[in-house]
């Protein structure tokens, strides 16, 4: 099954996706469940399904998509989690994951501008898979990290480099408004299977410039949540996005920017295609 959150007549809901159109289940569930979030906190996944017939149908062209969880509690990100972005970075190996936080708010959706900020001219592409927790728990077994996953979705996690190389910490340089494109739905972790058979591919106005198969993951993605799990307790509608391939934009000669104009697509098969265009911020008056 696929979920996503929209916004139709600026009023917020979520729905089940099937082909071009949503059916909007927010509107029959929204006493219960008032978002996405709270829906898979409920482990109510089935009873979407259920209510979806009975919805009204929707097409995708006549909503706007938000981030699939526009709320999400906490988005942890793991960096130079392929060996071909690590050694393009020069990073040393670890034995433990490199690990950033991201801010609800510096999200955007599938079809939305990805938004270039005004005080940058180093702004670079990252397609990832990211991963939706559904049922919480701390210090999880490895061997039962799948188990708390709701579902899958693409992510660009956008990075501002020339802030994120103000110092060693990357959270200026990941926290921009509208950075940080996600979506365009949630696909049911029973529909993804084992995530480690995917891949992620990300292509600049077209042209392939990342791809690489999610088994090749430094620290796969049971390792990660148990990770994170021994440190923070995890919530469902939490995300953890898994880290991005080789190829990125800075590490090429000369570096391939994002500009205003271009088109940024994430795709993962079984997932879906994420697709952004890059305009520019603004300046501030």
């Amino acid at each position: 099954m696929k979920l996503s959150s929209f916004v139709m007549s600026n009023a917020a809901s979520f729905g089940v996706v099937e082909g071009e159109e949503i059916a909007d289940v927010g509107a029959l569930l929204k006493d219960r469940f008032p978002d996405l979030k709270a829906l898979i906190a409920g482990g109510a996944f089935a009873e979407a399904a259920q209510c979806a017939p009975k919805a009204q149908r929707i097409p995708l062209a006549a909503v706007t998509l938000s981030p699939v969880l526009p709320n999400p509690g906490k988005i942890f990100c793991v960096g130079h989690n392929y060996e071909s972005h690590r050694q393009e970075t020069g990073r040393a190996k670890t034995e433990h994951p490199s690990i950033f936080l991201r801010f609800a708010d510096s999200q955007t959706g599938h079809g939305q501008k990805l938004l270039r900020p005004a005080v940058s001219t180093m702004f670079d592409f990252e397609g990832e898979l990211a991963v939706v927790i559904g049922k919480g728990g701390r210090a999880i077994a490895p061997e039962r990290a799948l188990d708390h996953v709701a579902g899958y979705a693409c992510y660009n996690d956008a990075s501002v480099r020339d802030w994120q190389w103000h110092t060693h910490q990357f959270t200026p340089g990941k926290n921009f408004p509208r950075t940080g494109a996600f979506g365009p739905w949630l696909v049911t972790a029973d529909e993804v299977g084992d995530p480690a058979q995917l891949s992620v591919t990300t292509r600049l106005n077209g042209e392939v410039v990342q791809s690489q198969a999610t088994a090749e993951m430094i620290f796969p993605i049971p390792a990660i949540i148990a990770y994170v799990s021994q440190f923070t307790a995890l919530s469902p509608g939490d995300v953890i996005v898994t880290g991005t391939p080789g190829g990125v934009g800075a590490k090429r000669q000369p570096p391939l920017w994002l500009k205003d104009g271009d088109t940024i697509e994430v795709e993962i098969p079984k997932v879906g295609l994420l697709v952004n265009r890059v305009e520019g911020e603004r300046p501030a008056a």
